[in-house]
């Protein structure tokens, strides 16, 4: 398990850059994982995007549980966010963002007015750790009509701006926020997504502690999508997530010579599956147990 306290250094350096970059702002948008909307944020966010308009993505949100991702969406709109659930892959609520950046920006558009500044695109930033999906929204967003509308007079040189649509512009900057880990399961959930690098986890450890939460909250799934019979659980968690991860491994023929079952790649396997969304929707947080957290 990694370090809770690891942060890299050039993610200090992004965090200085987005503070900067956070005075040319009118919204910020921040994308989450459906699946681990508490996990997938990060903390510095709220300190940096303090006095701007603020939109939350639940992106991946084809892959979560909808009754979940319903609950998140009320959740961080009773927060004060304007918060919607995206796919962002499919493009399926793209509309509902669009309308929660022009709500966001109700504000800034009306103080325009007043000062006689009719037309300013709202400027906007997207923030998040890696692997929520901010490439795939930004070019979802903006179908193939992403351009580099240049430097704009009166704002910081070097700054480049795409325009997404006639409204919105989009500071062209990474976004980045990395992870801080504020707890073990925090850590977890992140390498469950990808959005810590492999090697930090050890991939047996970390299935048996997924194969754990899932069949707490989801029990007899995996044995549904792999095709084996229903295990009862005798002893502790750790011996009956290596008893499915085992069932796992013999279903799906991962033998290593001399016909021991291959549990590492049983536990590769079982994390890529749920990191694609193969296993089917899945919310590994629930706003009962992670709001208060």
């Amino acid at each position: 398990m990694p370090d809770l306290h690891w942060y890299p250094g050039h993610m200090t350096k992004a965090v200085r850059q987005m503070k900067e970059d956070i005075k040319l702002i009118d919204v910020v948008i921040e994308l989450v994982d459906a699946r681990i909307p508490i996990s997938s944020r990060n903390p510095d966010i709220d300190s940096l995007a303090a006095g701007k308009s603020r939109v939350i993505i639940l992106n991946k949100a084809d892959m979560a549980d909808d009754k979940g991702t319903d609950a998140w969406v009320k959740y961080f709109t009773e927060k004060g966010l304007i918060a919607v659930k995206l796919n962002s892959r499919s493009g399926n609520g793209i509309k509902q963002v669009k309308d929660a950046i022009a709500k966001a920006a109700e504000a800034k558009m009306a103080r325009d007015r007043a000062r006689g500044i009719l037309n300013r695109p709202v400027r906007a930033i997207v923030g998040g750790i890696p692997n929520v999906g901010k490439s795939t929204f930004i070019n979802s967003f903006a179908g193939r009509a992403v351009t580099k509308t240049g430097n704009k007079p009166g704002v910081t040189k070097g700054k480049q701006w795409i325009r997404l649509n006639k409204q919105v512009e989009l500071l062209d900057t990474p976004g980045i926020l990395w992870p801080k880990f504020e707890d073990k399961i925090t850590a977890e959930h992140l390498a469950f997504i990808g959005s810590i690098r492999d090697e930090v986890i050890e991939k047996r450890e970390l299935a048996i502690k997924f194969v754990g939460e899932l069949e707490e909250n989801y029990s007899g799934l995996l044995a549904g999508y792999y095709g084996f019979d229903d295990i009862d659980k005798n002893g502790d968690d750790i011996s009956f997530a290596m008893q499915i991860i085992e069932a796992v491994a013999e279903k799906r023929a991962l033998i290593k010579k001399g016909g021991e079952l291959d549990t590492d790649k049983a536990s590769i396997l079982l994390l890529d599956d749920f990191k694609n969304g193969r296993l089917g929707k899945i919310t590994l947080e629930n706003v009962g147990v992670w709001s208060d957290g």
